[in-house]
């Protein structure tokens, strides 16, 4: 495959990494509390608390959306930019059928596709490399990443663990990022706003990297030594934490959610917008015709280097 494409394709797998990275710290469901009124006026954490956890039973039972996702990083060199995701998202299971469009695709190439659409279902992630692909791999455009597979072909075991534990971390939902909004030591209530057209409630916090590592089940296959050296490489780049907003409809589903994050060489702000919550995610992968296995390609390079 061409230089442009792979590009194009590390392209992508960052966006999707940041976007699973971000998302993908998994709540406690031990914080799910009696049914609450999902629209509060009063500034009291015990309501804020309340009408948080209930967005969060809501929003789990719904299992799907609609959404809208923009990506923005400044100050990253080459990777400054931003990336607009939109599509469908299932959670439990988790299943994913968005188009990518950005101008950090096209990676130098006139030829580039402007959009890219990703797939991910059953743990497997399918990318749209367009025509550049097909002519290159015998008319076969969508490149088939499967984690687990790729990490068993390498033969590393701590990768393998690794790769499980990230796609766990992928069975991702906007009421998992609600329940993480609730450990933020300092939740407050911002007031009553219009989010596309719906009267929502508008909520904030906080929250250190540490506390997102703590929530997130890959960092418990982490050794001490490489848990510390995490945490001290993070601290490098300069980052404080997260700031995360929502803001909740009056039927108590999440319309918007705001994460943003700032370094010492740049910042990254992601903006999602969901509708259409319980509709199904009626994601299919490619046929298997118009499909190229990565872990394949792996396997062969592996081979002709042991060779």
């Amino acid at each position: 495959m061409s230089m442009s494409a792979w590009k194009r394709t590390g392209v992508a797998l960052t966006a999707a990494a940041v976007v699973a990275g971000v998302a993908g710290c998994q709540g406690d469901d031990a914080k799910k509390a009696a049914e609450a009124p999902a629209k509060v006026a009063a500034q009291g954490i015990e309501d804020v608390t309340k009408a948080l956890t209930a967005a969060f039973e809501k929003t789990s039972a719904a299992k799907s959306a609609k959404v809208t996702m923009t990506m923005s990083m400044e100050g990253i060199g080459a990777e400054s930019g931003t990336m607009t995701m939109s599509g469908v998202q299932g959670w439990d299971p988790a299943s994913m059928d968005i188009t990518m469009k950005s101008s950090l695709l096209g990676a130098g190439d006139p030829d580039a596709p402007e959009q890219v659409r990703m797939i991910m279902l059953n743990n497997v992630m399918y990318m749209d490399l367009g025509a550049e692909a097909a002519a290159e791999t015998g008319g076969k455009r969508w490149m088939k990443i499967d984690l687990k597979a790729a990490a068993e072909a390498g033969g590393d075991k701590a990768l393998q663990k690794q790769m499980s534990g990230g796609l766990e971390d992928m069975n991702q939902d906007p009421a998992q990022q609600l329940a993480l909004l609730l450990d933020s030591p300092d939740l407050k209530h911002v007031g009553a706003e219009k989010v596309n057209g719906m009267e929502t409630e508008h909520y904030k916090g906080t929250l250190s990297f540490e506390q997102m590592l703590k929530a997130n089940k890959s960092s418990k296959l982490l050794s001490k030594k490489q848990y510390d050296e995490l945490i001290a490489n993070v601290k490098k780049t300069g980052l404080k934490g997260y700031d995360t907003e929502v803001w909740v409809t009056e039927e108590g589903y999440p319309a918007r959610m705001d994460i943003g994050m700032t370094m010492a060489q740049g910042t990254v702000h992601l903006r999602a917008d969901y509708s259409d919550y319980g509709a199904k995610a009626a994601v299919q992968a490619p046929p298997a015709k118009d499909t190229f296995d990565v872990s394949e390609m792996m396997k062969g390079a592996g081979a002709g280097a042991e060779g």
